[in-house]
């Protein structure tokens, strides 16, 4: 195996933002008298686009209403709910490590455009990510236009690419996509439900991936895609 393009799913992998998410749908139900769903329906649905996420919350509410809870889940999300969401602990030594041994950095989330640029900016890893692509931008998780686009914009071919991420719906958007996939245990799907997916591997903490990477890309080419100045932590 040799990866060039590591695509990253942003909440529950690179931020621990459940307990934010969580709570934001809560209120958004609560708000337009609907029923709340529980913690476990809600984390459930983590890492999909707004609009099926509510969609799965609530079967067969009208698309006036749907556009309605996600308003009013973004105006929580975004603005005045005071739950902590903050990185992982070592992800910006990892993303360091990755970017300085030449790999090209993306992110497939199902956040609002609006919502990454926010997390991004507020965490300090603007010009980490050479591309980035949103749910309200194109197809949400799993279908694999997502990572279509990205490696198209990236130059990378589905057998240089690798998805990381902590949801069944990252696993099922890379093999969709026909790209690897490795999954993360710290997140909001449980490792047996990620394994039925058989990823190349599942991590327990973003610490293992420097050494994951290491071993399986021992073979790596050391001339593809090893320009880290467009879009790396200098751009």
């Amino acid at each position: 195996m040799a990866f060039e393009l590591i695509v990253f799913d942003w909440d529950g992998t690179l931020m621990d933002s459940e307990a934010r998410i969580v709570a934001c749908l809560q209120k958004a139900f609560s708000e337009l008298d609907l029923p709340v769903p529980t913690r476990e329906a809600a984390r459930d649905i983590i890492g999909l686009g707004l609009d099926e996420a509510m969609t799965r919350l609530h079967p067969g509410v009208s698309a006036e209403v749907r556009a309605e809870l996600v308003l009013h889940y973004r105006r929580h999300f975004l603005g005045g709910d005071p739950t902590p969401s903050v990185l992982f602990p070592g992800v910006r030594e990892t993303l360091d490590w990755i970017v300085s041994a030449g790999y090209r950095l993306a992110v497939a989330t199902g956040k609002s455009r609006a919502g990454l640029d926010r997390s991004i900016h507020e965490t300090g890893l603007e010009g980490y990510f050479h591309a980035t692509r949103c749910a309200d931008e194109t197809f949400s998780k799993p279908n694999p236009q997502m990572l279509f686009e990205l490696m198209d914009e990236l130059g990378a071919s589905p057998r240089e690419t690798l998805m990381i991420g902590d949801t069944e719906y990252d696993m099922q958007m890379a093999g969709n996509a026909r790209v690897g996939a490795l999954a993360v245990s710290y997140g909001v799907h449980a490792r047996e439900r990620l394994m039925s997916h058989a990823p190349l591997g599942c991590l327990n903490a973003l610490t293992e991936l420097r050494p994951w990477l290491e071993r399986v890309g021992a073979n790596r080419s050391e001339n593809v895609l090893r320009d880290t100045t467009a879009g790396g932590v200098t751009g």
